[in-house]
């Protein structure tokens, strides 16, 4: 999910459970340029924010630094790592028709999309059908849409032909419904059970979780959070596996960081956590990589450019309340986890870039 832009619909007010807030953190813990930004928050468009810089955190508002968050689509990073250990465990082969594992799933008219171009958003599946939202009426953060759904009422709802599959890249979470279920067929279990199994247990991050299709809490501390006057901290995560875990900045950190090092995949695939493919970007994709070019790699990162130069890579996330994302340069010689709580009354993209400018720069 993208950083949350301008909506009239959208009215957001941010508080927090009890918790022992984080004291000021020195500029020097987060390095100036972070700093700066925090110092200038909260504003109109950002009620509170964390930021952590290389595991030193900072916050701005009324925020904890060991509040929980919907992360939203960084999800997504967890979800690819899980099928490429699938494929390095030679119980998927990315290259093959992703209907060999989750045969009628898709229209016919996707046979030929792989596996690989749903990790890498290039398999051309529609545009996702619509979320449930405030024109939905009272309790519509409260509505869960199943996997299998979601994906059926996206494909009914299509419009023409679909583009062929690689040949260019649409940022767009059915790939991410389509590959949970596809763990679900290919090991037998859950993709919940498969995510703490290899991922969340191994890596201790005791304050990571995918809820259960009918759980909407949160663990606190966190934010408590209004959308049109509505008090939605409650939510349903029904985004799943491409949207739906909980997680602190301390455990992205510490997922970024092992993913980073290799502690999670194999050689093979952790050479494809940072391919992109050579494909030119949708017209819409600019919402999602701040710019034209194809930027997702088959490990889900995002591909970002700094002023530098030098790339950085991470990934973006939203949930009603919340835009969070981490980001950290290949080598890891500075890595950035931050959270946000937009108030709805503007784009806080400009904060993200700031964020992830200062917090990667020397």
């Amino acid at each position: 999910m993208r950083p949350r832009r301008a909506s009239a619909t959208l009215a957001l007010a941010t508080a927090f459970a009890i918790g022992a807030a984080f004291p000021a953190t020195a500029a020097t813990s987060v390095g100036p340029g972070v700093q700066s930004v925090l110092d200038r928050l909260p504003d109109d468009v950002v009620a509170g924010a964390l930021v952590s810089r290389d595991g030193v955190g900072a916050t701005a508002g009324p925020v904890t630094a060991n509040a929980h968050f919907r992360i939203g689509s960084v999800t997504k990073v967890f979800t690819n790592t899980v099928v490429l250990q699938l494929a390095a465990e030679h119980r998927v082969d990315i290259d093959a028709p992703a209907r060999r594992y989750v045969p009628g799933l898709m229209p016919r008219e996707y046979d030929g999309v792989t596996v690989r171009q749903l990790l890498n958003h290039t398999s051309g599946l529609p545009k996702p059908a619509a979320a449930p939202g405030p024109a939905d009426g009272p309790g519509w953060w409260l509505k869960a849409v199943a996997p299998r759904d979601a994906l059926r009422d996206s494909f009914a709802a299509t419009i023409g032909a679909p583009p062929p599959p690689g040949s260019e890249q649409q940022y767009n979470g059915l790939n991410s419904l389509v590959l949970g279920l596809l763990v679900e067929e290919v090991t037998g279990h859950s993709f919940t059970h498969e995510l703490q199994h290899r991922i969340i247990r191994p890596l201790k991050l005791r304050h990571t979780s995918l809820p259960a299709a009918d759980d909407p809490t949160i663990p606190s501390p966190h934010a408590r959070v209004y959308v049109g006057g509505h008090d939605v901290t409650e939510q349903s995560p029904y985004p799943w596996a491409e949207g739906g875990v909980i997680s602190t900045a301390a455990d992205l950190d510490r997922f970024l960081t092992a993913l980073f090092r290799g502690r999670l995949l194999p050689p093979a695939q952790q050479e494809l956590l940072f391919h992109v493919p050579d494909v030119k970007g949708a017209a819409t994709n600019t919402r999602y990589c701040f710019g034209p070019e194809a930027c997702y790699s088959v490990g889900g990162l995002m591909r970002y450019r700094l002023s530098s130069g030098e790339y950085a890579w991470g990934k973006t996330g939203s949930r009603p309340g919340w835009d969070n994302g981490f980001f950290a340069t290949k080598n890891l010689r500075h890595r950035v986890v931050y959270s946000l709580n937009p108030t709805g009354q503007g784009s806080d993209l400009d904060h993200i870039m700031a964020i992830v400018g200062a917090g990667l720069a020397d």
